[in-house]
């Protein structure tokens, strides 16, 4: 069942079409990876379906609702977003960090509720960080940082999740372990969506993809079909082969030199 819907999204910037009459589904208890070259419109397409920008045509519905219409305190309990970057005072401890998502529960005056500290310890255990609340955000690893980003989501208890390249800044093991965090999510019931460079990586944790091309076109459904060589090459300008589970790409002007396998960046 679909938790969260685009139907008809459209949008233009100076000189070309991103994507045209883009529709999208995605389900409770699966994730969505969604991929495509530099400024092909990936954090465009994630900030609408956050409501962070308007669609310039078609809708997004959470649930039965249009998104446009939810106050903005009901759509954040049942929607979180992860920006691509995060600007916050260094001095901030993990504990109030996380209490940030707790916002549309929060009272206008007075302290937090005993169910607010308890959202955000239990969010804090979920990515492992039990130990962390009172530590400044600002000597945080970055891997902890993002997992800390990962529980201020968690604590607004929302089931749909939207994360914008969320890996981009780790490396590889702490990418793993955040994947992982948000598999075991989705495999608990959330719906997640998310960019990602790394194509391996998507095809390994995701269920659904949607390749942007940057000029109109947009392929969405499974991930096996989606990511494949038959819809990548062209979209990132590439010679692409399949070589068991991994992608590996060819430069389209110079098949002599040696491939390597894709890390989709």
């Amino acid at each position: 069942m679909s938790v969260l819907s685009a139907r008809g999204l459209c949008h233009l910037v100076p000189g070309r079409t991103l994507f045209t009459d883009l529709d999208l589904e995605l389900g409770a208890g699966r994730i969505t990876a969604v991929v495509g070259p530099n400024g092909a419109g990936k954090s465009t397409l994630l900030r609408l379906l956050a409501d962070l920008e308007a669609p310039q045509t078609g809708r997004v519905q959470l649930g039965a609702d249009d998104l446009r219409t939810l106050p903005a305190r009901q759509r954040a309990r049942r929607l979180a977003y992860l920006p691509q970057r995060t600007s916050l005072p260094h001095d901030l401890r993990v504990h109030e960090l996380v209490l940030l998502g707790r916002a549309p529960y929060l009272p206008a005056f007075g302290p937090p509720a005993a169910a607010d500290d308890a959202a955000v310890a239990s969010a804090l255990h979920q990515v492992d960080l039990d130990g962390l609340a009172e530590r400044a955000t600002g000597t945080l690893s970055g891997g902890e940082f993002q997992r800390v980003m990962l529980a201020r989501m968690l604590a607004s208890d929302a089931r749909v999740l939207v994360l914008d390249e969320p890996t981009a800044a780790l490396d590889v093991g702490h990418a793993l372990g955040f994947l992982a965090h948000l598999r075991a999510l989705a495999d608990a019931g959330a719906a997640v969506v998310l960019a990602l460079h790394d194509l391996d990586l998507a095809r390994r944790y995701t269920d659904d993809a949607a390749l942007l091309t940057g000029t109109g076109p947009v392929h969405t459904g499974p991930v096996e079909h989606v990511l494949s060589a038959r819809f990548i090459g062209p979209a990132f300008g590439v010679e692409v082969r399949e070589l068991g589970d991994h992608l590996v790409f060819e430069p389209r002007s110079s098949r002599a030199r040696p491939s390597v396998p894709a890390s989709g960046r």
